[in-house]
């Protein structure tokens, strides 16, 4: 049985690059505002003081510039893994925990915040009440997450996954006027990706896998507009469900029948352990004839390596390490 535990990585040239003793040393501007990309549409920024984050994925993207004392607070749904499993368990320790709900225009207006970073969909939505087009009427600035951007309503973005991760960190450098400093991570992340890219095995049929998030009836899975497509492509395999155009999507079991992935990778959150998911994937009977199930192939991912943060990359090194010695 191939099963590997989720434990977050860091590398000791990120954290050399991303943290300082006192923050980040913000780079002098003599502009009150900076133009910057929020999905497809120009926003001016003033530079912000007292940021909310909404999830892990925003508030290590700031963590990772060195920004903690400029962040005002975090929500973090109970779904999320504790804060004290991230390579910055230090900066959340200093930053106070707004709320453990979903994000609300009221928590932002309460807190304070000049700056709101959260994804479409994945934060702000029509649903919630609580999107970047209210936020502008009430005098917050809010940032998107740009991987969150293809169904943007009006300022649509198409990139992939781990692009729109460098490109968040250049922006949030910007905003923040550190560009330098965004620079410098996003120049570590890229190695870091390179270096797993030409470490993969250039097979004619790359190893098929399948993400499994959540669901009885119907499986939650990852299509190709979230990170754990490009983890999967990059360290080698292939996402069997890279030709859906989405981010988190639902699909029928007999999808993954057809499909036959080889490998299923467990993304770990919520109220079930990844070892219940696995024990609940293995006792469906039609299931039985798929190869990850019949010889036990399971990946775990972690919940925060699997959304749009710096933690993509750990995630994409220990997968690309079970790839490598996936078919040996």
């Amino acid at each position: 049985m191939r099963t590997t535990r989720a434990v977050p990585l860091l590398l000791a040239t990120l954290l050399a690059a991303t943290a300082t003793a006192c923050g980040a040393q913000v780079e002098q501007s003599t502009a009150e505002t900076v133009t910057v990309a929020r999905c497809g549409e120009q926003v001016p920024y003033r530079a912000p003081e007292h940021a909310v984050a909404y999830e892990g994925g925003s508030a290590d993207k700031l963590f990772a510039l060195g920004l903690a004392d400029r962040v005002r607070g975090y929500v973090m749904p109970p779904a999320n893994p504790p804060v004290t499993e991230s390579p910055w368990a230090a900066d959340y320790a200093r930053v106070e925990k707004l709320s453990e709900d979903l994000l609300n225009r009221e928590l932002v207006v309460d807190a304070g915040a000049d700056l709101v970073v959260a994804g479409w969909r994945s934060g702000f939505s029509d649903e919630r009440g609580i999107t970047p087009e209210l936020l502008d009427r009430l005098g917050v600035q809010s940032f998107m997450h740009t991987e969150t951007c293809w169904n943007y309503p009006g300022f649509p973005q198409r990139v992939t996954p781990l692009e729109g991760l460098y490109e968040d960190m250049r922006r949030l450098g910007a905003i923040f006027r550190v560009p330098d400093r965004a620079e410098e991570v996003v120049a570590g992340m890229q190695a870091r990706v390179a270096a797993v890219r030409d470490a993969a095995p250039r097979t004619a049929s790359p190893p098929s896998v399948f993400l499994y998030d959540s669901g009885t009836d119907r499986p939650n899975s990852a299509a190709n507009q979230v990170p754990p497509n490009d983890i999967i492509r990059l360290a080698g395999g292939r996402n069997i469900l890279d030709d859906v155009d989405g981010r988190w999507t639902d699909v029928g079991w007999e999808t993954v029948v057809e499909r036959r992935p080889e490998i299923i990778m467990i993304l770990d959150y919520g109220d079930r352990s990844a070892e219940q998911k696995i024990d609940f994937l293995t006792s469906l009977p039609q299931l039985r004839s798929v190869p990850a199930i019949a010889n036990r192939n399971f990946f775990v991912l972690d919940y925060n390596e699997g959304i749009s943060g710096p933690r993509n990359i750990d995630g994409l090194e220990r997968f690309g390490a079970y790839i490598r010695e996936f078919r040996r």
